[in-house]
């Protein structure tokens, strides 16, 4: 389940840019379901380990690498941002819809040795998914969020805002070690996760 979240967050955010004129991440291989080009060392290993080291697994935190977008190359790129961006976190609600569907048929299957495991995978796929969703959504450059806002607001304020990009994930970790992007996303989490267990009714 992590393995997808990330890489399809990354595949939709290539191909929606691909779709809206800029062929980029296609032209450098990354419009890929390979896991492996979509590996940041940094972002994607040293840092959740040195985190959940840190925190003694309280928490982890982490990122894949970027798929490359050349705004510039978009038909219409201030309004085509805002669909670059939200491909992402669009990936992670459907398959957080996906796999609420798969839990909800794991359990009304007859219990077997594949219907728990079923389950439980069902649910760290609604997990990550949903936490990626939120985090993304944020608005605070360079996340997804940051970048839908820039779509949305006036040229001018759109540039101010914009220019928050090189402090973001300064930011971010700071929110993050002190409690505060814990605080902001569990209740943001919890609307989400309520509104798919009944969709699903998936509440016990």
């Amino acid at each position: 389940p992590i393995l997808l979240a990330i890489t399809l967050h990354e595949v939709a955010h290539g191909y929606v840019a691909r779709h809206f004129g800029d062929p980029t991440a296609w032209m450098e291989g990354r419009i890929t379901l390979n896991p492996l080009k979509h590996i940041d060392p940094i972002g994607t290993i040293v840092v959740p380990l040195l985190i959940l080291l840190v925190s003694t697994g309280g928490f982890l935190f982490g990122w894949a690498k970027p798929v490359p977008v050349n705004f510039g190359n978009l038909r219409n790129p201030k309004r085509d941002m805002l669909w670059v961006a939200a491909a992402g976190p669009g990936a992670n609600l459907v398959m957080a819809l996906a796999w609420a569907a798969l839990m909800k048929l794991s359990w009304e299957m007859p219990l077997n040795y594949f219907s728990l495991p079923m389950a439980e995978m069902a649910k760290i796929g609604i997990l990550i998914n949903v936490s990626l969703m939120v985090l993304n959504l944020l608005p605070l450059p360079p996340l997804d969020g940051g970048r839908i806002a820039v779509s949305l607001l006036p040229h001018q304020a759109a540039w101010r805002f914009a220019q928050l990009e090189r402090w973001g994930f300064p930011i971010l970790l700071v929110l993050l070690f002190t409690g505060i992007l814990g605080d902001v996303m569990r209740p943001l989490m919890s609307v989400v996760l309520r509104l798919i267990a009944t969709i699903f009714q998936l509440s016990n």
